[in-house]
């Protein structure tokens, strides 16, 4: 399996077109801030879905980090912010293509288990 890290998530949903099945894979992580004076969290999501190139797998890969977007935050505490975040997603990727689904899982593990 060959793994692309997409830093932009534009970038990240021009390649959709590539993709084999039409789920896309969610995942997502907790980051503590590395400054040990605060205990402020932030949250990631990583998203990914598996595209095929000749006999080979490809997992296409991009991470969100939610604290950049300061749209969501506002007037939306911490713990909803990632699910109004995914749902935010799906809406922007049903109007892009009605067929895509997001699937909250790690593609890898789904992957493995399925071979």
């Amino acid at each position: 399996m060959i793994v692309i890290f997409v830093d932009k998530i534009e970038n990240f949903v021009s390649f959709l077109e590539k993709r084999i099945m039409n789920e896309v894979f969610y995942e997502l992580k907790e980051v503590k801030s590395q400054d040990h004076l605060s205990s402020k969290c932030s949250f990631e999501i990583i998203l990914h879905f598996l595209s095929k190139v000749q006999e080979f797998l490809v997992l296409y890969e991009t991470k969100v980090d939610l604290s950049t977007f300061d749209s969501y935050k506002r007037n939306r505490s911490e713990d909803f912010l990632s699910e109004d975040f995914v749902g935010e997603l799906q809406k922007i990727f049903s109007k892009a293509n009605p067929s895509l689904s997001l699937v909250k899982g790690k593609i890898r593990d789904i992957y493995i288990s399925r071979s």
